[in-house]
C-alpha cells in the first residue's frame, strides 16, 4: 500500500483543532473550529474521491479518540466516508493506550518505521492518514509518505500548533493536483520527489 497524508492547515501553517472548539484547547488554544466555515461540494467531492482510494487507516491516538467518539454513533452505510472508517482496518501510534474499543482497531506501540514499513508492504491501495499531525509529521521525517494532500484555509490565526515546523527533514515533493474550492480552500496533491534541489539565482 502506498502512505498518504491528508491534512487541514491555516495560511500560517497551523493544523490544531480544525473540526470544532473543544477538539484541542491544548495550550490554551482557543480557534479550534476553523475549518467549519469553508465546506463546499468541491471540498466533499474531494473527500470522497480520497475516500475511494483507502484500504486502511493509519491515526494518531488524539485523531483516533475524536474519530471513535462520533463515527461510531453515524455509521450509514450510504456515507462513503462513515462506512469507509466503521468497516476497514484502523492502526493506531500510540505510546499511552493500552486498549482500543472501535472495531478493527488494532494498537501500534513498537518502532513507527518498522511498523507502517511493514503495513506498506501489504496488499491494497492506500494507508491513509487524517489529521494527526504529530505522527504525520514523522511519517514525513522518516520518508514515508508517498502523497501528502495539503488542504489550505483561507484564515490566519497567530497561534497554535504548526504542521512544518523548524528541524523538519528537508523534502521535495512534486505538485500532482491543485484546485480551489468556492469558499477559499486550495486543495493540493504532492508526490515526494527525494531530497531538495537547489541553484543560484544570482548565477548567469
Amino acid at each position: 500500500m502506498e502512505l498518504s497524508v491528508t491534512q487541514f492547515v491555516t495560511l500560517d501553517g497551523v493544523y490544531q483543532a480544525p473540526g470544532g472548539p473543544e477538539e484541542d484547547p491544548s495550550g490554551g488554544f482557543t480557534h479550534g473550529g476553523w475549518s467549519a466555515p469553508y465546506g463546499d461540494d468541491a471540498f466533499g467531492e474531494f473527500m470522497v474521491s480520497v475516500f475511494d482510494q483507502v484500504d486502511a487507516f493509519l491515526l494518531g491516538r488524539r485523531t483516533y479518540e475524536i474519530f471513535a467518539s462520533y463515527w461510531p454513533l453515524h455509521n450509514d452505510p450510504a456515507n462513503p466516508i462513515a462506512a469507509k472508517l466503521n468497516s476497514l482496518p484502523k492502526y493506531v501510534a500510540t505510546s499511552t493506550l493500552d486498549h482500543a474499543d472501535w472495531s478493527s482497531t488494532e494498537l501500534l506501540q513498537g518502532d513507527l518505521a518498522k511498523e507502517v514499513t511493514e503495513l506498506k508492504a501489504r496488499p491494497g491501495r492506500e494507508l491513509q492518514v487524517h489529521g494527526s499531525g504529530k505522527l504525520a509529521q514523522s511519517l514525513l521525517a522518516l520518508g514515508l509518505v508517498d502523497t501528502l494532500n495539503l488542504l489550505t484555509f483561507p484564515v490566519i490565526l497567530g497561534s497554535g500548533l504548526r504542521f512544518f515546523v523548524d528541524g523538519a527533514q528537508p523534502t521535495g515533493l512534486t505538485l500532482a493536483e491543485t484546485h480551489s474550492t468556492s469558499t477559499g480552500v486550495v486543495i493540493s496533491s504532492y508526490r515526494k520527489a527525494g531530497a531538495p534541489t537547489y541553484g543560484d539565482l544570482g548565477a548567469e
